[in-house]
């Protein structure tokens, strides 16, 4: 194939064959695509990519697909849906000049021009963006979802209430859903990843998380984040499912390996939204990503992970979820190999989700034997919040003890609220202040003052 793309800097002229190459390599530098050997060979060369990725027009990307539109159902989705109306006022713009227009319009001309967008145009001007551009235009955008509650307002952070335990020990279970709501935690949900794939078992827990949400009358949802296929036999058999959980990425290949395709994940929506259970909207979904996962099973086409991460917050705004979000350093350090990397993925990430219109989310963590610490998480989290994050993730001590892995506690989550401001879902804080749990500006009451609320959590975990 000839070139078609190129630039050059200081005399030499360097020429990219495709569209997937031009955007491989204008990618900050990271370990996966390195791994792929698609990533640019020196810093000028990711340079001369950048430069000739900005003066790209945006009308490129409904032309030039990176994924064939004939082997790809993603593909597909995303140019058959894509909203021309919507893209029309930015129609004239190159990427650069796209960039250029995100940092200077507001929060309206943003949400009227995310159904206009593709994943790819997001990715694309992403790769041009420093971290403090991916933070001022990710906090105009808003997405804002329902089910028993309000996700996603400004100047709201949400907390899945994250509960896991290594055996499915229901006693177990239920002491950190105490130690959780105590803390404040669980508006965005209370979702458990299950050890076991025992439909018997899963249905326990379902309804196990359902009696403790009846019975305190918390205005939150639950989800046990177990395959699609079972959450629907579940449902077929009664189980009081309120959210279908689904990993997804951006390629039909790398959905397959997930053994998912869009056709089951339309099937799975129809059936949680034949329960009715949402007593404040209709958005049943949760999707978790992450960048990698495509390269991970070899399902990546020569795309870069970050571009392959976009595709995947495409096939989520398809199916209007109330949560997504990306499990950002879980794969491992041979796709985010340290702190730097795993915090500018998370940047990223967000940044396109909330462009595209998609309720992003954060699991601000990271492996033990990847080159990052706490101290990098703190740095992300921080600038998550800053950045107007949907939710992160409430784990007891920050360790997940079943999935062996790093995340953000319950203490986080304060942190984050008392030096940004943020407050909680407004139906959850209302309820927090009804059990005397939080006082009326949302800051938790000293425990001497939680005695009837901790006896009536405490009777909850005995019965367990």
């Amino acid at each position: 194939m000839s070139a078609t793309y190129h630039h050059t800097i200081h005399g030499h002229r360097w020429l990219f064959d495709d569209l997937r190459k031009v955007m491989a390599k204008a990618t900050p530098a990271r370990s996966g695509d390195t791994l792929a050997g698609i990533a640019a060979g020196s810093a000028v060369e990711r340079m001369a990519a950048r430069m000739c990725l900005a003066d790209l027009p945006l009308t490129r990307f409904l032309n030039e697909t990176l994924v064939p539109y004939e082997s790809d159902e993603v593909t597909r989705l995303i140019i058959d849906t894509h909203d021309a109306a919507a893209f029309a006022p930015i129609a004239h713009l190159t990427v650069g000049g796209l960039r250029d227009w995100l940092l200077a319009t507001d929060t309206a001309a943003l949400v009227a021009v995310a159904r206009g967008l593709t994943p790819e145009m997001a990715a694309a001007v992403s790769k041009l963006m420093r971290n403090q551009d991916l933070v001022a235009v990710a906090r105009k955008c808003q997405v804002t979802t329902r089910f028993r509650n309000t996700i996603g307002l400004p100047g709201h952070l949400a907390v899945r209430l994250q509960p896991n335990h290594p055996t499915d020990d229901l006693r177990g279970i239920a002491a950190s859903m105490v130690d959780g709501l105590l803390y404040g935690a669980g508006d965005a949900v209370i979702g458990i990843n299950p050890a076991t794939d025992s439909i018997a078992a899963l249905t326990g827990l379902v309804h196990m998380l359902d009696e403790v949400i009846t019975k305190l009358q918390i205005p939150t949802q639950s989800c046990v984040l177990t395959h699609l296929t079972n959450t629907v036999q579940m449902i077929e058999q009664g189980a009081p499912v309120d959210l279908v959980f689904q990993s997804i990425a951006g390629t039909e290949k790398a959905n397959a390996g997930f053994g998912v395709s869009l056709a089951l994940l339309r099937e799975a929506r129809e059936a949680a939204l034949s329960l009715k259970r949402g007593t404040l909207g209709d958005n049943v979904m949760y999707f978790e990503t992450g960048q990698g996962s495509a390269l991970s099973a070899n399902a990546h086409h020569g795309v870069d992970q970050q571009t392959c991460e976009a595709r995947a917050y495409g096939v989520a705004r398809a199916f209007s979820p109330l949560l997504t979000n990306t499990v950002v350093g879980f794969i491992g350090p041979e796709y985010l190999y340290d702190g730097k990397q795993i915090i500018r993925a998370g940047l990223e990430d967000h940044f396109c989700g909330k462009l595209l219109g998609v309720p992003l989310g954060c699991d601000v963590c990271y492996t033990n034997h990847a080159e990052a610490d706490s101290d990098d998480m703190d740095t992300l989290m921080t600038l998550l919040g800053v950045a107007g994050l949907t939710f992160i993730m409430g784990v007891p001590g920050a360790d997940d003890i079943m999935l062996n892995y790093q995340s953000t506690s319950f203490h986080d989550a304060l942190y984050l609220r008392e030096v940004l401001g943020l407050k909680r879902a407004p139906e959850f804080e209302a309820w927090l202040q009804g059990m005397h749990l939080a006082d009326g500006a949302g800051r938790l009451l000293p425990a001497a003052q939680q005695q009837a609320a901790i006896a009536q959590l405490r009777q909850i975990g005995m019965r367990a």
